[in-house]
């Protein structure tokens, strides 16, 4: 007889990654695939989205080929955000994704955002936060003004979560959540601020909670029949995967970008914190930065070696000695700054420091613009948050946990996989499709840790000056990048 089963999927930056599990909470197997991500200069960063369904059907396939999946409950799917795709009436793409870390739409955002004063943005969403390049509007105003062709044909502005599900099942959804700044308290779309953009209301999708059944995979694809569910953003999965819904919990996500978050009813608008509208009971304060596991990538890929070796390099050193600075701002950053303009940088470098140093300095680098985000969340929040549950590939890393439980002077519990988002959408799988009543009962049931990490106090000053370190370098060095990046066209 076949087990009951649930499917959890995140559509991430760079992989889809996949679990099946037991609706008691063993996992029986994963999935992950990979897909490019191309960067042509200018700020454009984009993908294809039937890289994203191709890598999503695959899971399916994988986990019915191998297991008898009889029991199948349902499927629940995650994804990045502020990932665009713009999708004609027959649910076909009509151009590459616009993946969240794109530029290109600075100058029309800036546009738009000076029509909105801080008195509207804390009425709408708590906090003044910013219309910037990612944000829903600044794409589609951008697609309007660049490819008014395009634009004529576009049906949906989608998610890549919601672009897979209108694949899969045929049915054009979205979450309130995941609909970040278009969006208000009330969880509906924000008609004022759609407004800006003839045309953009029209083409968003119907808004309907995170186990909201979205419909049934059609005839003819892996699965097919099984219910899937409308889901949520990653940070939110990835919130669920790690075992925070609880007031005055916290998470600290680390992948492509870093992530962290408190739930909290208390609200104290804060610049450059997303204050999300209160969902299901949990008001989440959250902040990501642009570039965490991206930095390390980019110096893996300087040095011809992977993450481990990165790790194994810097863990050479004593935890006091000295190395550079870096700000890991590659690509620009997000929270809380939310500059489009900011770059990388490295201050301190001298001739008797190598690899190891430099490795170190990014993984230290990274640490600091989690504190950056710590400090503004509980500033948001109003509370100090500890333990704070991590999970995700850049918590794989035993040298860079533990610089980050000493740069953050907390405790870090890490949950025992790395699919953290993967898992969430599998406890929304489990509540969509009735297996519990509650997502507080299916993390309960499905979530386990298996380490802590306790911060160094030896290490407490040198972090302390590090830190303030990091911030006056930023501004000291502000409008200097943002002139070059005009120079160079950005």
């Amino acid at each position: 007889m076949a087990e009951d089963t649930i499917i959890g999927i995140d559509v991430g930056t760079t992989t889809v990654k996949a679990l099946l599990a037991t609706t008691d909470g063993r996992q029986l197997d994963r999935f992950s695939g990979s897909y490019p991500t191309a960067r042509a200069g200018n700020g454009v960063v984009e993908q294809d989205p039937e890289a994203w369904l191709y890598r999503v059907l695959g899971a399916l396939a994988y986990f019915e080929r191998n297991f008898d999946l009889g029991g199948l409950k349902g499927i629940g799917i995650c994804s990045q955000v502020n990932t665009h795709v713009f999708v004609d009436g027959s649910g076909r793409a009509l151009a590459p994704a616009i993946v969240w870390q794109d530029g290109r739409c600075a100058s029309v955002a800036a546009e738009l955002d000076a029509q909105v004063d801080n008195a509207r943005r804390i009425e709408w969403w708590g906090a003044p936060l910013p219309i910037d390049a990612s944000h829903g509007l600044s794409r589609m105003a951008w697609m309007r003004r660049h490819h008014p062709d395009l634009w004529e044909m576009t049906r949906w502005v989608m998610a890549p979560k919601d672009y897979c599900i209108l694949r899969l099942t045929g049915e054009a959804v979205a979450d309130p959540i995941a609909s970040v700044g278009l969006v208000g308290h009330e969880l509906g779309y924000l008609s004022p601020l759609l407004d800006l953009v003839p045309g953009a209301a029209s083409r968003l999708a119907p808004l309907h909670g995170f186990t909201h059944v979205a419909g049934g995979i059609v005839g003819g694809l892996p699965c097919a029949g099984t219910p899937v569910m409308v889901g949520a953003m990653d940070a939110w999965g990835g919130m669920f995967g790690v075992g925070v819904h609880r007031p005055d919990a916290a998470m600290y996500l680390s992948g492509t970008s870093e992530i962290m978050g408190i739930v909290s009813p208390s609200r104290v608008p804060t610049p450059g914190v997303i204050a999300f509208p209160t969902y299901d009971g949990i008001t989440l304060h959250a902040a990501p930065t642009q570039s965490g596991g991206a930095s390390i990538a980019w110096l893996g890929g300087l040095f011809g070696k992977n993450p481990e070796e990165l790790s194994a390099l810097a863990a050479t050193l004593e935890p006091n000695e000295r190395v550079p600075l870096f700000l890991p701002h590659l690509q620009g950053e997000r929270a809380p700054i939310w500059d489009a303009h900011a770059r990388g940088l490295f201050v301190g470098l001298d001739a008797g420091m190598g690899p190891a140093h430099v490795a170190r300095a990014v993984m230290e680098g990274v640490g600091y613009s989690a504190r950056w985000l710590l400090e503004s969340l509980e500033r948001s929040a109003d509370c100090r948050v500890e333990p704070i549950h991590c999970g995700g590939g850049g918590f794989q890393s035993e040298v860079w946990n533990q610089i980050r439980a000493d740069i953050l002077g907390r405790t870090l519990r890490r949950v025992a996989t790395s699919d953290v988002a993967a898992l969430g959408a599998a406890a929304i799988a489990a509540v969509g499709s009735g297996v519990f009543p509650t997502l507080g009962e299916a993390i309960a049931t499905i979530i386990d840790f298996d380490r802590e990490y306790h911060p160094n106090p030896n290490s407490a000053a040198r972090h302390e000056f590090g830190f303030d370190l990091y911030k006056e370098t930023y501004e000291a060095t502000r409008e200097l990048s943002r002139k070059l990046v005009e120079f160079h066209g950005g």
